[in-house]
């Protein structure tokens, strides 16, 4: 029995780690490797990787000398957030008919802001007999497939409110730009206008993947962003804040149903919250029949959750019917730490 193939699309810090892990792991074989830095092509994925070993598999920065050259089973898919930015490369991989996993956070329900690609990206999976999912650490597991998991238990629920409180500071210069950490409180409002501070990406993604889950239909979706001043110095390898700027953003989703708020979703991120005697966790609350309460602290770490989910979600997805997917349509996720290919169904 063969291994299962995998091309990597994207090889930064999510995309990388993904490589380290399935380079330990039975069963699997890395065959291709695409980055967008033309300067960084040209190498052994081992060199790329950090490894110090050579894989026999060469970097490229040109997806069409992998994409459909290279005899793959499924793609891991890291390179940008918005389902209008990565359709192209899907397309690619399903004309291909390669698998995905992508951790681009629009895709884990991308019916909430793309419905027109959404039913093309169904389409065409199913015209090529391919799976492709969207999934991650948030959106895709903790303020959503979590919570629907832990309304297993419930015979009734009747609202949802969940917050997960982490810690910026690990991140480079391009986060700290989004959530405007470093600017004044004018700067941030300024850059939510123009666009540059975004916050998290997911919310609507989240909600509308919780409500499908539960028969529910959001009438209404409402976001707020605010800045978190600091009232201390604060500092990062990235960044340096003083009292009064922008630490980070609070940022909050609202899903109404029949004009009443049943899903809250709250995401307050900063950097060096210790700072200010703040906890990070993950938190749930369901009201319900029971009413159910769910701490994690700290966090769950964002880096290592999103790979692990992206890579342990392999099996589900070569094992799933033709079609776009979400995290509602497939197996309770779980880590493997076997030989990949008991787990892969094969004809």
């Amino acid at each position: 029995m063969r291994n299962v193939r995998v091309i990597l699309w994207g090889l930064g810090a999510m995309g990388g780690g993904k490589g380290k892990v399935l380079l330990n792991r039975p069963g699997v074989e890395i065959v291709g490797a695409i980055r967008s830095n033309p300067k960084k092509a040209g190498v052994d994925l081992g060199e790329a990787l950090g490894t110090g070993k050579k894989t026999g598999v060469t970097v490229t920065a040109n997806p069409a000398d992998v994409i459909g050259k290279v005899e793959a089973d499924i793609v891991l898919h890291s390179t940008a957030s918005c389902v209008k930015e990565v359709y192209d490369q899907l397309e690619d991989c399903m004309k291909a008919k390669l698998d995905v996993i992508s951790i681009a956070e629009e895709m884990a329900y991308p019916w909430a802001g793309s419905p027109e690609l959404s039913g093309k990206i169904d389409q065409s999976a199913k015209k090529h007999g391919v799976t492709v999912l969207g999934t991650g650490i948030n959106p895709g597991f903790v303020l959503d497939t979590l919570i629907i998991s832990l309304t297993g238990v419930c015979t009734k629920v009747t609202k949802v409110r969940a917050a997960r409180i982490n810690d910026l500071s690990p991140f480079g210069p391009t986060v700290m730009r989004t959530q405007g950490v470093g600017t004044t409180p004018e700067g941030f409002k300024a850059g939510l206008q123009d666009g540059s501070v975004v916050g998290h990406i997911g919310f609507p993604e989240s909600m509308m993947l919780i409500a499908k889950a539960l028969g529910w239909k959001l009438d209404e979706v409402k976001q707020s962003r605010e800045p978190i001043i600091s009232k201390t110095h604060r500092e990062t390898p990235h960044v340096k804040v003083e009292p009064g700027m922008v630490a980070g953003c609070r940022h909050i989703g609202r899903g109404f149903a029949n004009g009443k708020e049943v899903i809250t979703l709250e995401h307050p991120q900063q950097i060096r919250p210790e700072a200010e005697g703040v906890e990070t966790g993950d938190y749930i609350w369901i009201e319900g029949e029971p009413n159910i309460n769910l701490s994690i602290r700290p966090e769950i770490p964002g880096g290592i959750g999103t790979i692990a989910i992206a890579v342990n979600m392999i099996p589900s997805v070569l094992n799933a019917a033709p079609g776009l997917v979400t995290m509602n349509d497939l197996p309770v996720p779980r880590a493997w730490m076997c030989d990949l290919r008991e787990l892969v169904e094969r004809e």
